[in-house]
């Protein structure tokens, strides 16, 4: 039942000597979805022991060098390790002809197909859906189209307290009607109430990505409770002029929007390479006057969210 962050890169616009630029791995259920593909994903990925055969979404924020320019080198990695699975990539459409330029004049032929899926840049849209999670994009507030993407887990069955199933012999072709909310009939004619023989189910758990984005209240409504929140953090509060010229955020602006948002956690990060490593907690310190449960990144920093069922919090 993993649900678990890692961070491959942490950086804005300039790599540092112990920060890559943006990319991370979610793990749900052991799917793993990158987003975002700076340069130096794949050394990331090897370094955090990613296995690439693992990754088949890709999601892209938008097409600024620093969040794309790994995802080519990848493409031509997973042509040269004989991948045929299919590579889904999510992305604003101008993409698709630059992904198609590499393969034409540098690769040739791929061994696999790319399907491409459009962003839309004007609304909350799901994006892509299996049995265990749903994926949405949204619009950000940046200088180009830029997307923020939600990973939402499916919802739980209820679960069947331990020992009911042998305490009233239930057959398994009626565990799956108790589980979704049925009483059970006894061979005798009794009714056991459904809340009797079952646990709250765990609560569906949620990521959001923010990245890059100038402070806008208009995200909120799509990022709203959810467990974990990843947004950019470029700039201290000295800079925020330079942060509203940019359209990207300041710390505290993160902080305000985790609190508005009602969010369980905040992670800041793409940090403008001119902070060095000793200026960050200043940077936290700023979110956390907002938010107090904010933690800052760092590369290969792991980060798991944890079921709990809905009456434990």
């Amino acid at each position: 039942m993993r649900f678990e962050l890692t961070i491959l890169g942490s950086s804005s616009a300039l790599p540092t000597s112990r920060r890559n630029l943006t990319a991370h791995v979610l793990n749900v259920y052991e799917r793993f979805f990158l987003i975002d593909c700076g340069e130096g994903t794949q050394l990331q990925l090897r370094r955090n022991k990613l296995k690439f055969g693992r990754i088949n979404h890709i999601f892209i924020s938008h097409l600024h060098g620093d969040h794309i320019y790994g995802l080519f080198g990848l493409i031509s990695s997973f042509n040269l390790l004989d991948r045929t699975e299919d590579l889904h990539i999510y992305a604003h459409e101008p993409l698709r002809k630059g992904i198609r330029y590499i393969i034409r004049n540098y690769e040739g032929k791929l061994n696999y197909a790319i399907r491409f899926h459009p962003l839309d840049t004007g609304q909350k849209v799901k994006i892509y859906e299996d049995l265990r999670v749903e994926v949405y994009s949204f619009p950000l507030r940046h200088k180009i189209d830029s997307s923020g993407f939600l990973f939402m887990e499916k919802p739980r069955e209820l679960n069947i307290r331990k020992g009911f199933v042998q305490k009233y012999n239930i057959p398994v072709r009626k565990i799956h009607d108790i589980k979704s909310g049925a009483d059970f009939i006894t061979p005798q004619g009794q009714t056991i109430p459904n809340k009797e023989i079952t646990e709250p189910p765990y609560r569906q758990r949620a990521y959001a990505f923010c990245s890059d984005t100038a402070y806008a209240e208009d995200i909120l409504a799509h990022i709203k409770g959810v467990d974990l929140l990843y947004h950019e953090a470029t700039f201290g509060d000295e800079h925020k002029d330079q942060a509203r010229l940019t359209l990207h955020s300041t710390a505290r602006e993160a902080g305000k929007t985790a609190r508005k948002a009602g969010a369980g956690e905040l992670i800041i990060g793409h940090f403008s390479a001119r902070y060095r490593e000793e200026q960050i907690p200043q940077l936290v310190e700023e979110a956390r006057e907002e938010f107090e449960n904010t933690l800052p990144a760092y590369d290969g920093m792991n980060h798991a969210i944890y079921p709990y069922r809905v009456s434990e919090k």
